[in-house]
């Protein structure tokens, strides 16, 4: 069997899901309605966003004595269609409590910047102009 090149779901580890579900809410993302007190979904483009505890997560992943520093070594993206976009997604982050860790910023194939969720996972958002996005919502990187 091959595993299949896919992400379905990424679910994050948070000190207070209700914060944070309110903080996905206030940027608007869409909650399913298949979520519950101690975890929350929130519907992307292709995949899922999981909202868990972070203890909790930890264990259900079978971590023993976890530790967070202040890099986990993984950022998430999310790709927009301009860098007007990328500055108003980072103004509409900070609006509903995220922090900015890096401003809009011109770079060499694109436009982007990041912030981070009320836990401290960084988010960066991107115009890229080599990405396209195609009809069904998704970039293509080739």
């Amino acid at each position: 069997m091959t595993i299949p090149a896919r992400i379905s779901i990424v679910t994050i580890g948070v000190a207070d899901v209700a914060r944070s579900v309110r903080f996905y809410q206030a940027i608007g993302w869409e909650r399913s309605a298949s979520s519950m007190d101690e975890i929350a979904w929130f519907r992307t483009a292709d995949s899922y966003l999981g909202i868990f505890g972070w203890h909790d997560l930890a264990e259900d992943a079978n971590l023993v004595e976890p530790t967070r520093g202040t890099f986990g070594g993984v950022t998430l993206a999310i790709n927009v269609e301009s860098a007007d976009m990328v500055d108003a997604a980072l103004d509409e982050a900070v609006a509903a409590g995220g922090t900015i860790l890096k401003p809009g910023t011109e770079l060499p194939f694109s436009y982007g910047g990041y912030f981070a969720d009320p836990d401290g996972h960084p988010w960066e958002v991107c115009y890229n102009r080599g990405f396209p996005f195609r009809a069904d919502g998704r970039i293509q990187i080739d």
